[in-house]
């Protein structure tokens, strides 16, 4: 996919004029766009629709956010639909609720149309126009395609949401270093996102669930470290 034509956002707000202004800067970019103002609209044409990233707001009447985003991720043919969390509410238990859901990134209300889509522009040129051989790192029985977003362990596909892939192929392909989490949030949120350390715990926790306790060390008082351990 190298058109922003081809790259689908599904916008999911109950607010009308969030969503007329979202769809019409993104439109302008060049992007297709969807609208719905519920997370029961979202789930009834989110599959024929197949969007390439989502926007979810979190505070909605009936199916909240949060609800909304774990029904998503269930659909296997938007597996790999990245999802941000568009949301009012600051608390850290709000952001940490949202990334146990399944969430890619959160942005706070109110939102700034510019940075929104400088954030999508970048992610739309890393995810579509790039295929780089170093792109691709394998270890062992785990082995990781940035080109295509795909993870592969002992064989078997398995799925990955973007944030907690980046976070994985980051520390595999630094597999000589520690990271501590404010390290790991600069180099895989970026600098310019606002989220809390504990988030890095949360995406850990994630992944060991996934891909086993036998590829990611904790490293105590320091933080993270990518290491093949060897099996009880």
């Amino acid at each position: 996919m190298s058109l922003k034509s081809d790259f689908k956002i599904l916008i999911i707000d109950d607010e009308k004029d969030i969503l007329l202004l979202l769809k019409y800067n993104l439109e302008q970019e060049g992007y297709t766009v969807k609208t719905v103002e519920s997370g029961v609209e979202a789930l009834k044409i989110v599959d024929k629709f197949s969007p390439h990233l989502i926007l979810l707001d979190i505070m909605m009447p009936k199916l909240d956010g949060i609800e909304t985003c774990i029904k998503l991720r269930s659909i296997e043919s938007i597996s790999n639909a990245y999802i941000i969390f568009l949301t009012a509410r600051e608390e850290e238990y709000s952001e940490v609720a949202a990334f146990d859901a399944g969430a890619d990134d959160y942005i706070t209300k109110p939102i700034k149309p510019r940075a929104l889509i400088s954030r999508i522009n970048s992610f739309f040129k890393r995810r579509f126009t790039s295929k780089d051989s170093s792109l691709i790192q394998e270890v062992e029985t785990l082995k990781m395609d940035k080109n295509s977003y795909t993870t592969i362990l002992e064989g078997k596909k398995i799925y990955l949401p973007k944030k907690e892939f980046d976070l994985l192929f980051f520390l595999m392909k630094n597999s000589s270093k520690v990271y501590s989490r404010d390290s790991l949030l600069r180099n895989v949120w970026g600098s310019g996102v606002h989220v809390v350390a504990r988030t890095v715990d949360v995406h850990i926790r994630k992944l060991r669930e996934k891909i086993g306790e036998n590829f990611i060390k904790t490293i105590k008082g320091v933080g993270y470290k990518f290491e093949v351990l060897k099996k009880n």
